[in-house]
Formats: C-alpha cells, sequence, structure tokens
C-alpha cells in the first residue's frame, strides 16, 4: 500500500473544526484541499453552509466549492468523478490531496466504490420532488420500503437524497437498487457492492469532534445564532425569489436551508424556526457520527484540544504518509 500515493482523509460531525484543522494542516503540509461537503458545491449558499470566506478560499484554494448552480443536482458518484480528478491532478503536481468535510456518503463513495446505476432521469426525478412537496418525505420512505425493504431499512428516514435517488432507480427502470447491486456482484464478482477499482492512495483517515457531545451541540447551537446574525435569512430569501428554485431541489433540503425557507412561506416562526434548524443540525451530527463509528483505521481528534495539528502530524508520520 505505501507504494501509493498518499491521500488524507479529515472527517466529523457538522462544526467540529474541521476546516480550521485543515487550514493548519495546509500551512505546514503540500496539500491541497479537496472539499467533502454536498452542500458546499452550491454557488450563493455561503452563510448556511458555514462556508470558508473569499479571504480563506484565495489564500486555501478549495476544490469542489461553488462548482454548480443551486438548481443542479450533485450526487455521489458525481463527486466521485470529480474528486478522483482532483485528486489525480494534486497528486502530479507531488502535492497531498486532503480531503475535508462532513458528507459521509461521498467518503465511502470514493473509498469503497459505487454499484453501477442507472443515469439520473429528469422527469423521474421532477415528479419524485414533486411527491416530495405535496406528500413529504415519510410518504417516499414508505413506497421504498414496499418496492425495496432492504434499502428503506438501510436508508435513514430523514434522508431524501439517498431515498428519492433509490426510489429513481426503480421507477426509471422496474429493478430495485438492491437488485440491481445483488446481479453486478453476481455477474460481475464484484467486491461487495463496489463496481470501480480500489481507491489508488494510501489513505489516513482523521476525524475530529469534542470528546463531549454536549460541548457538540452548543457549538451547533452557537453556530446557527451566528449564521441568522450574519443574514442567514435574507440569503435564503434570495434563493427563494428565484422562480427555479423550490424546496424540493437538493440544495433548498440542506439543513438549515430547508426550515429557513419553511419560515419565510409562513409556515414556521422565526423562533420555531431556529428551535428546528438547531434539533435538525444536531440528527445530521448524529447521522455523522453513526458513520464514523463504523470507519476502520480512524484517528480520533478532540476538538478543544490544543494539540491538534502536532498531534495529527504525529499520526501521519507514524503511517508513512509524510515519508
Amino acid at each position: 500500500m505505501n507504494s501509493l500515493p498518499p491521500a488524507i482523509f479529515l472527517m466529523g460531525p457538522t462544526a467540529s473544526g474541521k476546516t480550521d484543522l485543515a487550514l493548519e494542516l495546509a500551512r505546514v503540509l503540500p496539500c491541497d484541499l479537496i472539499s467533502v461537503d454536498s452542500a458546499l458545491v452550491y454557488r450563493g449558499m455561503d452563510i448556511g453552509t458555514a462556508k470558508p470566506s473569499k479571504a480563506v478560499l484565495e489564500a486555501f484554494p478549495h476544490q469542489l466549492v461553488d462548482i454548480l448552480d443551486p438548481a443542479d443536482s450533485y450526487s455521489a458518484a458525481d463527486f466521485r468523478r470529480d474528486a478522483l480528478q482532483a485528486m489525480a491532478q494534486s497528486t502530479a503536481r507531488g502535492r497531498i490531496p486532503l480531503l475535508v468535510g462532513g458528507t459521509m456518503l461521498y467518503f465511502r463513495a470514493l473509498l469503497d466504490g459505487l454499484a453501477d446505476m442507472p443515469s439520473a432521469d429528469p422527469a423521474v426525478r421532477q415528479a419524485l420532488e414533486a411527491q416530495l412537496a405535496s406528500e413529504g418525505l415519510g410518504a417516499l420512505h414508505a413506497e421504498l420500503a414496499q418496492v425495496d425493504p432492504v434499502s428503506a431499512a438501510r436508508i435513514h428516514p430523514n434522508d431524501p437524497q439517498r431515498i428519492i435517488r433509490a426510489l429513481e432507480v426503480y421507477r426509471a427502470g422496474g429493478v430495485s437498487m438492491t437488485d440491481l447491486r445483488a446481479r453486478q456482484i453476481a455477474e460481475k464478482g464484484l467486491a461487495g457492492a463496489s463496481a470501480q477499482p480500489q481507491l489508488p492512495y494510501t489513505v489516513a483517515s482523521l476525524a475530529i469532534a469534542p470528546a463531549q457531545r454536549s460541548l457538540l451541540h452548543s457549538r451547533i447551537a452557537q453556530r446557527f445564532e451566528q449564521m441568522l446574525e450574519q443574514g442567514f435569512v435574507d440569503e435564503v430569501r434570495r434563493l427563494r425569489d428565484r422562480e427555479d428554485l423550490h424546496p424540493g431541489l437538493p440544495s433548498i433540503r440542506a439543513v438549515g436551508y430547508r426550515q429557513v425557507w419553511e419560515h419565510l412561506d409562513g409556515g414556521l416562526t422565526a423562533a420555531e424556526m431556529k428551535e428546528r434548524g438547531i434539533i435538525a443540525t444536531r440528527q445530521l451530527a448524529k447521522r455523522q457520527f453513526t458513520w464514523l463509528r463504523g470507519w476502520q483505521d480512524l484517528h480520533w481528534l478532540d476538538s478543544l484540544a490544543r494539540d491538534n495539528l502536532t498531534q495529527s502530524l504525529k499520526y501521519l508520520g507514524s503511517i508513512s504518509i509524510l515519508s
């Protein structure tokens, strides 16, 4: 494995301090930063995504930030394609790809690959997004449980992007995602459900979070309040004023954005919006922890420790990433 070029994964729940540590690493290592965040890809969504400032992005360029309009969709397969290209370019320059973010599905797709699935069908996707807006996410998850119970059990009921994708696969081809994966394993002899070769890098996986969950909850609440003070509601209002955006889009379903949008529609008071936004962010952090609990060879760091850079460099050196 050490003959492969190095790459660093820096993961963790929302509001854990991933970006700050990534910048510290980039100051002392020849790293190229690659964002692993399903919301940072969208232009005009800055405050609610805690996007690094323009000054930071100029000093420390991040790949895969501000690459799409909020009207567009972006899948795990799209991310894998773009991330592999960015990593190859970094390696070709003799540098180390440093992938930082909290979208765990993207990290897993990059590391393990994805099964071959039908391409997105715009008509089917539009119908599902309309159904989501009219009937709610519970109805879509219930439908998925009927046509693909294995996927329904695997996908969290509050994960609209993955629920819609699984239903899209079934409606487009009449075969469930689970059955497609099983066929591919049988026909191609794939390892697991992966249709791509193993990631051609020696990967060091770091994760950062406060040692106490209550501290993370406090940070989440504080950051959401700061977003509101910075003009988060006005940011969503500008998006809402666009005729081509609606609550069914993946961009607008992002945590925080959907609560503020509902507030602007009159469905929530300002206090209710704030409370639900904080709760939704905590739920996101819980799902991120769930992903990370099963991650192999993961080196944990405490967000409140003062020597995380030193500890990170020590760990990277111990596994020969820096040699």
